[in-house]
């Protein structure tokens, strides 16, 4: 396996860039059949789900926009637990398909704020697609509709996640060893 360091940590690679473009595809087929005709607007998370976002809309068929909003909760390797709205919304939902783009669920609490705001501004259908879904700590009872991966509770980096903004470049996914 290989093994590489991002600032002060080790990380050891857990799934590989080919298998994360493999499942991109997949996804990308599933949300095309769902969607079809339905008038879509994709959100992406900035800043991780910006190589996932970019990934899965060029794949998709559908005629769709994509749109991004920034919002923040990690600090290190560890969530902060709360969610600072840094880059406000810019797209025209009401009445359309929203299917938000993220890197990585964990315990739900930023799709939670983004399900209430998506609510709130009148969409009329909302999807969840996330790269990376941490099941054993999801404590929210929202939906998650298109999942490219379960992971462990561990701390990972790649293809979007960062370790205090590095690591967002790498094609693969790689979890912390120390």
């Amino acid at each position: 396996m290989k093994e590489i360091q991002v600032l002060d940590k080790k990380f050891i690679e857990m799934i590989t860039g080919e298998a994360i473009q493999q499942r991109v595809e997949e996804l990308a087929v599933m949300i095309d059949n769902d969607l079809r005709g339905k008038d879509t607007v994709f959100l992406g998370i900035l800043n991780g789900a910006f190589l996932f976002a970019a990934d899965l809309f060029k794949r998709l068929e559908l005629p769709a926009c994509i749109s991004f909003v920034k919002l923040a909760s990690y600090e290190g390797t560890k969530s902060s637990g709360t969610i600072k709205e840094l880059i406000g919304w810019n797209e025209e939902i009401k009445g359309k398909t929203v299917v938000v783009v993220e890197d990585i669920i964990d315990t739900g609490a930023t799709i939670e704020r983004i399900m209430a705001e998506l609510v709130m501004r009148k969409a009329a259908e909302i999807k969840i697609a996330t790269a990376f879904f941490k099941r054993g700590v999801y404590r929210s009872k929202i939906a998650i509709d298109y999942i490219g991966f379960e992971i462990p509770n561990d701390f990972v980096v790649g293809y979007g996640l960062d370790y205090d903004g590095y690591g967002r470049n790498l094609t693969s996914i790689y979890k912390l060893i120390s």
